[in-house]
């Protein structure tokens, strides 16, 4: 994105100037008796910013090893030898430290970012440092309310070192002495942002030929010349052992006790903490699952009392009694080919818990549900507004956000910024035009497999079936439907599971192909793909059950047929429970599946890392957990591999609660308990189990807030059609509209009399549908689906209409917070018209706008561009490849 003149991005530096200095900035635990700092050199001085490590044999190399394996390792150190080589012309400074074990040597390289590449580069990416404190109260919406309630709030408690807001603006190395504690070289910039500076070197250094690709330190750890590369903890979790008060914790202490502990599964999460450590985006993902979480809440509360209503239907409902009662003398046409005839009341059981899913509240609770989601999207973005004015990123992704590392070290052109009149590297749109256009034709090909796959499933319900009737097993034949039904739906989540793991793993492939510019841009592309296949993936099944299914059956003497095999009908009791049953064995099952990946593979895989890096020490039962070095136990841990998983599990759960929530009421209940447990799981994982991941700062959820609101959409139009033509509410209601006003004989009229010509003996049967003796359909059949076709127009201009006026009532930024940033604007410009000076100094430096296209070279290196070295360094001297 382009970024603000500078003459603007500088107006901010002199916000109300203030000498106030905060001990605690850029310290690593933020108390004022620190814990002793293992992550430094030798020396005991120099702060390890980054680690990267390799593993490679102790024994050498000999002549009988496979050429390929040969050729591959010395690759791999010839790659090693230059990235290190380039890093330490850039002006880092390195340490190596080696571990030798039975079979293997891991190499650990320390890197640190002296004092004035720290600054170079906290200006070449725009990192915001402060310039005053600023004082800020905490709120919370669910506090709010239960303070005008006068009720307790169980969910409070009270964390430790807060980290302190600051006003802050982009750093400037002229203009060093306005920002705060800018005395201290060692504090001045912040653990994470430092973290960030040596990311953006390493992923921007080549260690190869350009054309091919070969830069950064993604590429290297991909093709395995690295095994590892990531910034340390800031030291154990677990509290210390000798007495020490909650102000003495360090960070990830503060973190373990206050949040990723079970027992805090009732309070708030310290949201301010966990950016402090973790950065933005990590932060941003946490507080919309708290905040989806919370609003799970009164949803699950209706859908549960509707529940209880519908097991109250189960014992009065005067249709099911006489599916009970009276069913024995209704004689049912066969359900397949060779099936037999069966009678009614044989689905008593069946037919009374579909009232629980297929009842009166179903079309309050849709309505309810639909409504729910856009005020809980509403309310979203006021609280994402307020957060990331807090947190200094409600202009990144507009101003602030530099082209990505890979992007700008691949980019074969520059092109001068007619905003900045800064020169950033450029892709040919033309080129990444087609690199789109065939991922997406790879997407349509991914889209057809799925497809492919349900058409099989669909017809192994109808062999699973046919093979059960041939069995002549009594108790099977009568739960054959069933049977083929659960176990098709078992046989689709497997499917789906394993054709996610496969696109996920092309999408990746295809999305860095793209050349995004920005990591951004790069994640929404990557995100959009995936979520398109995972929609269909997962939502192919119940749609086509919800809407497909027993729709093109027929009528007994002119069945409809796929392949030969007759098109699959609804069960003995409606295509609902069915939907129900689909619904909770695929969400309720993957999240069950997920909960037990989280818990239990990160554990395993951590016992197994420490067993393999220590495998003498741990077959004697020794502690040496004091003795191992920080980059040692840090290298142990599992690799944190980013948030899209986790939006991705609870974006699908919000589509089963939304889309098909008429079919299941307590889907709602299922997904907040499925929740707390998610809270738990990935705090966990981010503190204990998950290497330290570089901060990235994030303006909002990015592309999920619109595929949410996209979502919603669908929610209202699928539920209107599922209450209209799969529900038997309107039926229902159409039957006591046109009789006395009860239900009693309701389901003779919706059984029709099969025709003669099918019949093999004197026996009538009947069958669900509104047709006559001829098998052509009744008025009624008309009347219904005019009924029908009016209440989805009906149901879905009422909700629309309804979300509109939320939309409009609820402000997306919240007064207060308006205030506040026409407040900061008019401070900055009150401040501007009273610096001439700087202001002359900002008109000479503005350069003349020009958007001239340049292929990469000396001449575009030679202005201050993203690639450019610090004017301290030396630059590359090979042409070949770009300098960092």
């Amino acid at each position: 994105m382009m970024k603000k003149k500078g003459g603007i991005e500088d107006s901010a530096t002199l916000i109300t100037l203030s000498e106030l200095h905060d001990p605690n900035y850029g310290t690593i635990d933020g108390s004022g008796a620190p814990q002793k700092d293992r992550n430094v050199f030798s020396d005991g001085v120099t702060r390890i910013d980054f680690v990267l490590v390799w593993d490679e044999p102790v024994t050498p190399l000999k002549a009988s090893e496979p050429e390929d394996k040969t050729s591959t390792q010395a690759t791999h150190r010839k790659w090693r030898e230059e990235f290190l080589s380039k890093l330490q012309t850039a002006g880092l400074q390195q340490e190596q430290k080696e571990v030798v074990q039975s079979k293997t040597k891991t190499t650990y390289v320390l890197l640190s970012a002296p004092w004035n590449i720290l600054c170079y580069y906290a200006e070449e990416i725009s990192l915001r440092v402060p310039l005053q404190v600023e004082t800020n109260e905490d709120s919370n919406w669910s506090e709010k309310i239960l303070h005008k309630l006068h009720i307790p709030n169980i969910l409070a408690q009270q964390v430790p070192n807060p980290p302190p807001d600051y006003y802050t603006c982009q750093f400037h190395t002229k203009k060093l002495e306005r920002f705060l504690d800018h005395e201290n070289k060692d504090t001045f910039f912040k653990t994470t942002q430092r973290h960030q500076i040596l990311y953006e070197i390493l992923s921007r250094t080549p260690y190869g030929a350009m054309k091919r690709g070969e830069v950064g330190i993604a590429r290297l750890i991909t093709e395995g010349a690295f095994t590892a590369a990531y910034p340390l903890h800031e030291g154990p979790y677990h509290m210390p052992r000798g007495p020490a008060g909650p102000e003495s914790l360090s960070t990830r202490q503060i973190l373990y006790q206050y949040w990723a502990r079970w027992a805090c599964w009732k309070k708030y999460q310290p949201l301010h903490h966990i950016r402090e450590y973790f950065g933005e985006k990590v932060a941003l993902y946490f507080a919309w699952l708290g905040f989806y979480t919370g609003w799970l809440l009164p949803a699950a509360v209706v859908g549960f009392f509707l529940s209880l209503f519908g097991i109250w239907l189960m014992v009065t409902d005067v249709p099911a009694q006489e599916v009970c009662h009276n069913g024995e003398n209704i004689v049912m046409c066969p359900l397949c080919d060779i099936c037999s005839y069966w009678n009614l009341s044989s689905i008593c059981t069946t037919f009374r818990v579909g009232l629980l899913f297929d009842n009166g509240g179903t079309v309050f609770f849709s309505i309810f549900m639909s409504l729910w989601a856009v005020t809980f999207l509403e309310h979203w973005k006021r609280t994402c507004a307020v957060l990331s004015h807090r947190w200094d990123c409600s202009e990144f992704e507009e101003s602030e956000e530099r082209p990505r590392p890979e992007f700008a070290a691949m980019a074969p052109t520059t092109i001068r910024n007619p905003v900045t009149g800064a020169e950033e590297p450029h892709f040919p749109e033309t080129s990444r035009f087609r690199r789109i256009i065939t991922g997406n034709m790879v997407i349509i090909i991914m889209v057809a497999v799925v497809l492919i796959f349900l058409i099989a499933i669909i017809l192994y319900r109808s062999i699973l079936s046919i093979i059960i009737y041939k069995s002549h097993n009594a108790f099977f034949i009568f739960s054959a439907g069933r049977i083929a039904s659960l176990t098709g739906s078992v046989l689709n989540l497997v499917v789906i599971l394993l054709l996610s793991k496969v696109y996920t793993y092309l999408a990746q492939i295809l999305t860095r192909w793209e050349m995004h510019r920005t990591q951004t841009k790069y994640e929404d592309a990557f995100t959009l793909k995936v979520f398109i296949f995972q929609f269909v993936n997962f939502y192919s099944s119940p749609v086509y059950i919800a809407f497909f299914k027993g729709r093109f059956v027929g009528y007994p003497g002119n069945y409809y047929k796929l392949f030969g095999i007759r098109n699959e009908d609804c069960g003995a009791s409606g295509c609902l429970i069915e939907l129900a049953q689909e619904l909770l064995v695929i969400m309720v099952g993957k999240q069950v599946i997920n909960n037990v990946q989280e818990f239990v593979l990160p554990k395993i895989k951590a016992w197994w890392n420490k067993r393999k890096l220590h495998p003498t020490q741990r077959e004697n039962g020794a502690n040496i957990t004091e003795n191992v070095a920080p980059w040692e136990t840090d290298y142990e841990l599992l690799m944190c591999e980013g948030l899209f998983s986790e939006y991705l599990e609870m974006v699908l759960q919000f589509g089963f609660i939304t889309i098909f929530v008429a079919a299941c009421p307590l889907a709602p209940f299922f997904a907040l308990v499925n929740n707390w447990v998610e809270i738990r799981l990935d705090s966990q994982k981010f503190v204990c189990e998950y290497r330290r991941p570089v901060a990235e700062r994030a303006q909002d959820i990015g592309i999920w807030f619109t595929i949410l609101q996209v979502i919603t959409y669908l929610a209202v139009i699928s539920n209107a059609f599922l209450i209209a033509f799969t529900s038997d509410f309107l039926p229902r209601l159409y039957y006591r509209y046109t009789t006395e006003g009860s239900l009693r004989g309701y389901m003779d009229f919706t059984l029709s009399v099969a025709p003669n010509n099918f019949t093999q003996s004197h026996m009538q049967c009947r069958y669900r549908g509104f047709r006559d003796d001829k098998g052509h359909h009744t008025p009624e059949y008309y009347n219904l689906l005019a009924i029908r076709l009016g209440f989805v127009i009906i149901f879905e201009h009422v909700v629309f209409l309804i979300g509109r006026m939320i939309d409009w009532m609820v402000p997306d930024i919240p007064e207060e917070v308006e205030i506040k940033i026409k407040r900061e604007q008019y401070m900055a410009k009150k401040a501007l018209a009273e610096n001439q000076s700087l202001e002359e100094v900002l008109l000479n430096e503005t350069p003349r706008p020009n958007s001239e296209l340049r292929h990469r070279g000396r001449s575009a290196a030679s202005s201050r561009d993203t690639d450019s070295p610090p004017p301290s360094l030396t630059p590359v001297p090979e042409d070949t490849s770009e300098p960092v």
